[in-house]
């Protein structure tokens, strides 16, 4: 620990207490990794504010002694975002004591929740009072609220509902200063200027920290139902969910898999099971939901309109789950992809975005040209259909050296995706972040303009480079990945 940090954590331990400052080592430990085991920090110590008051104070007294500080929340980044620099240079204040839902309305159909809230913890509190916060994901038992915020968090139910940025009213963050913005009512109407709300969502804690969000609800579903359909390509899913919307509004939820995907699934996940009993080379997940009891049972909706696309010939096979332990099966199988790919051997993974009329090209020729340019690696995509999100993963030649493959091979492979996403029209980044991960390619990539725009506000809020260092803006110092 150098002399400011030093410093830096006798203030807080005077002004906040023994509690703020965590200076063990086993128990520092486990948050200087990211949750994907690729980029490894270390921090000489961890502040831990138990309010908002206690952020304000921390950043305070970093500014004054120039010490940079890592936001974490539940540590889930998928792109390093909340792993701290391997030099020690910066320590980790973390917002797992701030995990008060602060309140809840029904009648208003919003909740003010902490950051360090857990996700899965709003999903029950809303659901106690017949509300329901329209955001899930994989990682919802450790995702935090200020995290999902900071990174405006997608997931799988963006077809209806939207990213985290469409779903909060109201932002209060601490910026580097010290200062605090309460901008947590929920005016419909504010044309005072900037938004500074929508400026920090998605800031990747580089220019202030998120203390507790207002979060818009929707009422609890009523009934839902879950199908697993088989079809021939992308193009023909697509197809089938533009026939859907146009005769309903209940689909939240539309994932396109692979056969390959599936079978990987199948092979490293246990207790899972195909949902359909022939082959297909690609496979949807659907979800329907209503809210009101008395509209038509989503069940008896799907298997009215998948009968009408079977008979047209837009879908091969089709089966509703029986029951929600059922859909919980079909849902288990989409939510381990990831999983699986990473059981299956080294691979390079890549959360990008393209518009949602060339979705099912670019699966198929993108994951083509992936192939032809890298021999013996073999290219998959799944992803979320109705937004254009595309989980684009290569894998490793059979017997390749992992650390050798990752360090070497990877990151050639990632600019080659990436050439094709631009080429494209999309986006280097959909949902994850640009973290540390994607940090020069956003650099190579980013019109000139964006990246100038970029640095003048960080630079503007954060003159001393205290927030979130080496994370989201592109600068000259910005650390490689590995």
């Amino acid at each position: 620990m150098n002399t400011a940090q030093s410093a830096l954590v006798e203030a807080v331990r005077a002004t906040l207490g023994e509690k703020a400052v965590i200076t063990n080592r086993d128990d520092i430990a486990p948050w200087e990794n990211d949750w994907r085991g690729r980029y490894h920090g270390h921090a000489p110590a961890m502040l831990a504010p138990r309010d908002t008051a206690g952020v304000a104070a921390v950043l305070a007294l970093a500014n004054a002694h120039g010490v940079p500080l890592v936001p974490q929340g539940g540590n889930t980044s998928m792109v390093g975002g909340a792993t701290p620099p391997a030099d020690g240079s910066a320590l980790i204040l973390s917002l797992r004591r701030l995990n008060r839902i602060r309140s809840l309305s029904a009648q208003d159909n919003l909740a003010v929740a902490e950051a360090g809230v857990i996700l899965a913890d709003l999903h029950d509190a809303a659901a106690r009072v017949g509300r329901r916060f329209p955001l899930t994901l994989g990682a919802r038992g450790s995702a935090t609220i200020g995290g999902l915020a900071s990174t405006n968090a997608g997931g799988t139910q963006v077809l209806r509902f939207g990213t985290m940025r469409g779903l909060i009213a109201g932002v209060e963050a601490v910026l580097p200063d010290g200062t605090v913005h309460d901008g947590l009512v929920a005016l419909k109407k504010d044309n005072r200027g900037y938004d500074l709300n929508q400026l920090l969502i998605g800031a990747e804690g580089t220019l202030g920290i998120i203390t507790a969000v207002t979060l818009r609800l929707v009422p609890a579903a009523a009934d839902r139902a879950v199908a697993w359909v088989g079809v021939t390509d992308p193009e023909a899913a697509l197809a089938l969910l533009r026939r859907l919307e146009a005769q309903t509004d209940t689909i939240e939820g539309f994932e396109i898999i692979s056969g390959d995907s599936l079978a990987r699934v199948l092979e490293h996940i246990p207790a899972t099971r195909s949902p359909l009993a022939g082959q297909h080379p690609w496979h949807v997940l659907i979800e329907a939901t209503v809210a009101d009891a008395r509209a038509e049972a989503p069940a008896a909706l799907l298997e009215r309109l998948l009968a009408h696309a079977i008979a047209a010939g837009d879908v091969a096979d089709a089966v509703i789950a029986a029951n929600e332990a059922q859909a919980d099966a079909f849902w288990r199988i989409r939510d381990s992809l990831s999983e699986a790919e990473r059981a299956g051997g080294p691979a390079v993974q890549h959360d990008i975005s393209v518009p949602v009329a060339g979705m099912p090209r670019f699966m198929v020729d993108g994951a083509a040209a992936a192939e032809a340019r890298f021999p013996g690696s073999h290219a998959t995509a799944f992803g979320h259909l109705g937004d254009g999100n595309v989980h684009f993963h290569v894998r490793a030649p059979a017997g390749s050296d992992p650390a050798r493959w990752y360090a070497e091979d990877a990151p050639v492979v990632t600019r080659f995706v990436h050439d094709l996403v631009v080429a494209a029209g999309g986006s280097i980044s959909a949902e994850h972040g640009i973290g540390q991960m994607k940090l020069r390619e956003l650099e190579r990539l980013s019109p000139p303009a964006r990246l100038a725009a970029q640095r003048a506000i960080k630079g503007a809020l954060d003159p001393s480079g205290i927030m979130n260092p080496g994370k989201l803006v592109a600068l000259a110092s910005a650390p490689r990945a590995p």
